[in-house]
């Protein structure tokens, strides 16, 4: 795979068991690019190997003067120059072009898998965490993937200058063959601690993260009630402890990395003394004591890869629990679904929408209200309609240290039903097609407003019409005023990132415009008009039931307003259905309804259910007891 060939058509499907499970998965799928940079390493670190046996070839013609010895020798660096230059070029080459391609595997996997679970994801993964994996996680993992090849080739060329010297000058190859060996083993007694020193370090930068993720976005309310030196001192305190880890891991990768300095020097003086005292004797040639030197010193630089590697999976392997986590999510438990024999058939046009768990229906066609208690409940109640998992939302089903936890623990029920098919079972495309779910708080992505509304629709709601319905009409203006000159048309307006620059009952009326145009078999409604004033929100009740007509529309709302325009509305209690009629009959006959719609107090609620007389009394309690 080339970098030009990014991104992948297909990144694959992950092994996302563990974290190391993960990096042995990255590393088959780019078995061909790994195999590459070894070769190219072996031929770098091959000539890096075979420099000490020319120098001491060169030293031996020099003292036997032999000068056609010493021009083979000449033409013989002459190659091995050649042969270091040209690898150590192409094994940089291909080592990032490994790096690059596994990141962007990497990123691929989390954005397919964001997509897929939408909303819910960063109700079971904490925000922070999720960009901490879709940057930081992404690097280190790639290092890791990066940095094998090159670990592989160093280990090539250790062992061909052991064995190399074993046969040039067997006395000195000896000590060094043992003491080699030795020196790439002293470091793993603390590999376990620098270990966790990282992975401590990883936590409290997550953590840190994730508080500055929340700070930035509840910024406005911050400064509204003044706790921004609150969350300044938190962020602050979070920074240092994530310093002080990172100094800790630090020092432990610093004994490391001298450990890797002194043992080779004392190695390198041990040859030397041990050496000169056989030339001394004569055992050994003059040149062999050069070469046996130069192989000792050279074997410094392989060596670094031993560490680097070591440092590498320390790093990646916290990362890649992290990732393996995040793509381990589904939108439901597997264990709760049944097997399919063979692909669903999608379900026919003018089915109806059928909660199990609740026992909400939403007939065909038909525009129906839900009213929760619980804002909460609403929330988790509109991801479900769309195919996505009610889990409890305690903060508790963001998953465990097991890759993956959260899922298991989120048990989820029969899947919502639409036209008799389990939306669960569904291509994710299709349930996407079939159902759309705006959140209470949807984002607007920057660009033109053009671009805004070119969504996947069905062709058969045109913008203006969305645009009309939602009642965008002072938003088209307040975008045209603030357009540079020579934009003419609203459409072509830009809206800022977020839509930080509308206020938030313009956003929310331009985030229900696009949702119109898309035009769905079935539009679920959070809240979509929660931000707006009455007269406003009246018109786009009426846009919404005459825009929709004959399609299945469903609002969670609390609004009389919106309640009055829908065909049935739904009183959920407890997590199931509680009644069901219109919104005049509900507000006759259901105290609970009744409180939720027109916020009644129990001592109103009360009061409402006593006759004329009884009436009368309670008042006159009331009065005497003032």
């Amino acid at each position: 795979m080339q970098i030009s060939d990014l991104p992948y058509p297909d990144p694959g499907v992950p092994d996302a068991r563990s974290g190391p499970r993960f990096l042995l998965w990255l590393g088959r799928g780019q078995l061909g690019g790994q195999l590459k940079s070894l070769a190219w390493g072996m031929l770098h670190f091959g000539g890096v190997a075979g420099l000490p046996y020319a120098v001491g070839l060169g030293v031996d013609a020099v003292v036997d003067r032999a000068p056609n010895r010493l021009l083979l020798v000449g033409g013989l660096l002459v190659l091995i120059g050649v042969a270091i230059s040209v690898g150590d070029a192409m094994l940089h080459r291909t080592a990032v072009t490994n790096w690059i391609t596994a990141a962007a595997r990497v990123q691929q996997l989390l954005a397919r898998k964001t997509a897929e679970l939408g909303s819910a994801l960063t109700r079971r993964v904490a925000a922070g965490e999720v960009v901490a994996v879709s940057t930081g996680d992404v690097e280190k993992i790639g290092w890791f993937v990066e940095a094998v090849s090159r670990f592989l080739a160093a280990v090539f060329a250790v062992v061909l200058v052991c064995v190399g010297l074993v046969f040039y000058a067997p006395e000195l190859g000896v000590v060094v063959a043992v003491g080699v060996p030795l020196i790439a083993l002293a470091s793993l007694p603390l590999l376990p601690r620098a270990t966790r020193r990282a992975d401590v370090q990883r936590e409290k930068a997550g953590r840190a993260t994730e508080l500055a993720s929340d700070t930035v976005a509840g910024l406005r309310v911050l400064r509204g009630i003044g706790g921004e030196e609150l969350f300044l001192g938190r962020y602050r305190e979070a920074s240092q402890e994530v310093r002080r880890a990172a100094v800790r891991s630090a020092r432990m990768w610093a004994l490391i990395s001298a450990i890797q300095v002194v043992l080779p020097g004392l190695l390198l003086i041990t040859v030397v003394w041990y050496g000169a005292s056989l030339a001394l004797d004569g055992r050994i040639a003059v040149g062999e004591l050069v070469a046996a030197f130069s192989a000792v010193a050279t074997l410094l630089y392989p060596l670094r890869h031993f560490e680097e590697i070591a440092m590498a999976y320390s790093f990646s392997r916290p990362s890649a629990k992290r990732a393996a986590r995040v793509l381990s999510l589904t939108r439901t438990d597997p264990a709760e679904r049944p097997a399919q024999a063979g692909p669903v058939e999608e379900p026919a046009a003018g089915g109806d929408l059928y909660d199990p768990r609740t026992g909400l229906l939403a007939p065909a066609g038909r525009f129906t209200a839900v009213v929760c208690g619980d804002p909460d409940l609403a929330g988790r109640l509109a991801e479900r309609l769309g195919g996505h998992a009610m889990e409890d939302h305690d903060g508790g089903d963001r998953g465990g240290e097991d890759g993956g936890g959260s899922d298991r623990d989120a048990k989820d029920g029969p899947s919502v039903l639409l036209g008799g098919v389990a939306l669960d079972d569904l291509e994710l495309d299709t349930a996407r097609r079939l159902v759309l779910v705006q959140d209470k708080d949807p984002v607007l992505l920057s660009g033109t407003l053009r671009e805004l509304l070119d969504v996947p629709a069905s062709g058969a709601v045109e913008s203006g019409a969305a645009l009309a319905a939602a009642q965008c009409a002072d938003v088209l203006d307040a975008l045209l005023q603030s357009a540079p000159d020579g934009v003419e048309d609203p459409m072509d307006a830009r809206i800022t990132e977020r839509g930080r620059s509308l206020s938030g009952g313009q956003r929310q009326r331009l985030a229900l415009a696009r949702s119109l145009v898309t035009d769905p078999e079935v539009l679920v409604l959070d809240e979509p008009t929660s931000a707006v004033d009455s007269h406003t929100e009246a018109r786009i009740a009426d846009g919404i039931a005459a825009l929709r007509g004959g399609r299945t529309t469903v609002v969670l709302a609390s609004s009389p307003l919106l309640l009055d325009r829908a065909d049935r509305v739904v009183l959920i209690d407890g997590g199931t259905v509680a009644a069901v009629g219109t919104h005049r009959e509900l507000l006759h006959r259901e105290p609970l309804y009744r409180a939720v719609v027109t916020r009644e107090t129990d001592e109103e609620q009360r009061l409402a259910g006593l006759g004329l007389t009884e009436l009368e009394e309670a008042l006159t309690e009331i009065e005497e007891s003032a």
